[in-house]
């Protein structure tokens, strides 16, 4: 339902100085409804209702030209805060603080605009995607994963540096299969390259690439082969076929942003999450994963929190430590 308003909830009372706010969401074109990071935006989002005390709503993008006038519709309501869901959204978001500077925008996934009324939720998804390459290459039984990413740029490859980082660490031995199909939104060609990564050996499958991914999974179910979220715990999308999820806390960035609005906190510029603020993580739900994979990760885990592992994060740092081994940058 592109570019429609949707109300989630009868608006209630802030409790901060008896002022009712009003915040908005703006997807991408995976929808809210992706499983992935812009439902957990939304989670987040309406975690800010019910402890908060804000009225909010959300606007699905289903191309690119919605994204102006779904970020206009909630101007011309006056909504306190828009946060944008993706770095797809940064030329509209910036554009339209440009001519709004009055208006406070959020955006995710991005750190490119440099204004005092944006601010940019940024997230350490490599630290995330090493902890399940880790696991990945501690449970193939044959040495070959897979990776289908959903559109490369130097913020997206940081999944990638992670997961191959993570897995060859683990496995030094291990063959990675990498697919970029360049579009959140196309779950048919997600499950197609799986399935080729499949026929050529893979035995368990990441994927970083929001709706796409869940063709993925649905592949990686169909063969009965392991999946691996990404963004929140996707292991309800096919229980016993998601092995685990890199985990970005998109849902509590948001939170903490309504909540720094409504005490006059928020300011423009970048913040970010990782994994020693809980920004970043790998799913809670481990029931597939054998207990001591489980201990091995929580040691790994703890050496990146005490920087006692650096998880490369660009191209250089990659291929410093690990050569030419990733093949979407």
């Amino acid at each position: 339902m592109a570019a429609a308003l949707v109300a989630m909830a009868i608006p209630v009372v802030s409790m901060a100085a008896d002022k009712e706010y009003k915040v908005g969401l703006i997807t991408d074109v995976g929808g809210v409804n992706d499983a992935s990071f812009n439902q957990s935006a939304w989670e987040g989002l309406q975690r800010a209702m019910e402890e908060l005390g804000v009225e909010a709503n959300y606007l699905e993008s289903a191309t690119d030209a919605d994204y102006a006038p779904n970020i206009e519709t909630f101007i011309d309501e006056e909504y306190d805060l828009i946060i944008s869901v993706g770095y797809m959204l940064a030329d509209a978001t910036r554009a339209a603080a440009e001519e709004n500077p009055e208006c406070r925008f959020a955006i995710i996934d991005d750190s490119s605009i440099e204004m005092d009324n944006v601010t940019c939720l940024m997230f350490k998804q490599e630290q995330a995607s090493y902890l399940v390459g880790y696991v990945a290459g501690l449970m193939t039984e044959t040495d070959n994963i897979g990776f289908v990413l959903g559109m490369s740029n130097d913020m997206l490859n940081q999944f990638g540096y992670g997961y191959c980082a993570g897995a060859i660490d683990a496995n030094p031995d291990i063959t990675i299969q990498q697919f970029n199909v360049n579009s959140f939104a196309d779950s048919a060609t997600g499950k197609a390259n799986a399935n080729t990564a499949i026929t050529n050996g893979a035995d368990i499958i990441f994927h970083a690439a929001g709706s796409t991914g869940l063709g993925v999974i649905e592949a990686c179910q169909e063969a009965g082969i392991y999946a691996i979220g990404v963004d929140s715990d996707q292991s309800v999308v096919a229980p016993g076929t998601v092995l685990t999820s890199a985990m970005k806390r998109v849902d509590n960035s948001v939170y903490d942003t309504v909540q720094s609005l409504i005490d006059g906190t928020l300011e423009g510029g970048v913040k970010i999450y990782d994994l020693a603020a809980d920004g970043v993580d790998i799913a809670p739900t481990q029931d597939l994963i054998p207990d001591e994979v489980v201990s091995a990760v929580s040691e790994v885990k703890e050496k990146i929190i005490n920087g006692e592992i650096v998880v490369p994060a660009a191209k250089e740092e990659f291929e410093a430590a690990y050569g030419d081994v990733y093949e979407l940058d």
